[in-house]
């Protein structure tokens, strides 16, 4: 389990990599939920998400040699960009390998900070290819599936829970669940009494089915949100989840799509729709909560172009208003 150390230490450690970003009211969207809402804004982080902060974090507690022969990352979008990033910023050669599904300005973005970018057919065949870099050398940069990385994410929730007034519930959204094991790990050490909630969309929900059969289990995802689609969460994820996550809530992909359209016109944010899944989940937990619910919401990227939401938008019938 990571602990409030291991977080603290990347902080320290990340701190000149990353921007401290804002823990704020929102109050549209506390108008739009008939509760109190605050937003912790990592779509204004550096790459446009949350990723870079583990992506710094493993990249400087790499040994000389690993940094020398080079690291190699597998992702649906916002992970290769922050490593891309990182890499580049640190002088460490990274190839980045993505799946044909990952967003084209997310493929475009990694290239241009100077990674080597791979296109696999799907994301089952990208974690493959990874395996074989790796085996040919190169340094494993997991989205999800690492101490370090975790750790890194971690800083999110150190932040939030530093920053933000009084919570009653905080909702993350969940890909392998890297995020929401490091914000979990923070919130409940320095505030036990909140309430922490996952949130996935269908099709893409390894969380909730691992918590289902006891432990990960493959799946081949059909969401949209790529951004929150491995084949599989990892055991260490899955078993913080289990123990810091009072439940992963799942909603459709049209559910995201809308729920990113209200966040802009409501709280005034360009998100993804891996952000936009939580305003419908929210809804929800105030639905279980009740009026005394105090949300917080983990707003964790905005690397959608507006073609792509507005082509999802027509696809899936969402229209707001």
């Amino acid at each position: 389990m990571i602990t409030l150390e291991a977080i603290e230490a990347a902080a320290g450690r990340i701190a000149g990599d990353v921007v401290h970003t804002p823990t704020v009211p929102s109050s549209g969207l506390s108008d739009a939920l008939g509760v109190p809402v605050t937003v912790k804004l990592e779509l204004l982080q550096r790459t446009g998400s949350f990723k870079v902060r583990g992506a710094a974090n493993k990249l400087r507690t790499l040994t000389a040699a690993e940094r020398a022969a080079g690291v190699v990352a597998v992702s649906g979008g916002n992970h290769g960009i922050a490593v891309a990033a990182m890499a580049g910023a640190l002088g460490v050669k990274a190839t980045v390998v993505m799946p044909r599904t990952a967003p084209r300005r997310a493929i475009e973005l990694a290239g241009q900070y100077g990674a080597a970018v791979q296109v696999t057919d799907d994301v089952t065949e990208a974690f493959a290819l990874s395996e074989r870099l790796r085996g040919e050398g190169l340094t494993l940069l997991h989205p999800f599936d690492d101490a370090e990385v975790v750790a890194g994410q971690g800083t999110v929730g150190l932040e939030l829970a530093r920053d933000a007034g009084p919570l009653t519930d905080v909702l993350v959204s969940i890909g392998g669940g890297g995020l929401i094991s490091g914000v979990a790990a923070a919130v409940r050490a320095l505030r036990p009494g909140v309430r922490v909630w996952g949130v996935e969309t269908e099709g893409s929900d390894g969380m909730r089915r691992a918590l289902a059969a006891g432990g990960p289990v493959p799946m081949t995802p059909t969401s949209i949100v790529s951004t929150l689609s491995p084949p599989a969460v990892a055991t260490m994820t899955y078993e913080h989840v289990r123990e810091l996550v009072d439940d992963v809530l799942v909603v459709s992909d049209a559910e995201a799509v809308r729920g990113s359209l209200e966040l802009a016109e409501a709280a005034k944010v360009w998100t993804e729709p891996a952000a936009g899944c939580l305003l419908p989940a929210a809804r929800c937990v105030v639905d279980r909560a009740g009026p005394e619910a105090r949300i917080g919401l983990v707003v964790c990227g905005g690397n959608a172009v507006v073609a792509d939401m507005l082509a999802w938008a027509d696809r899936l019938g969402v229209t707001v208003g």
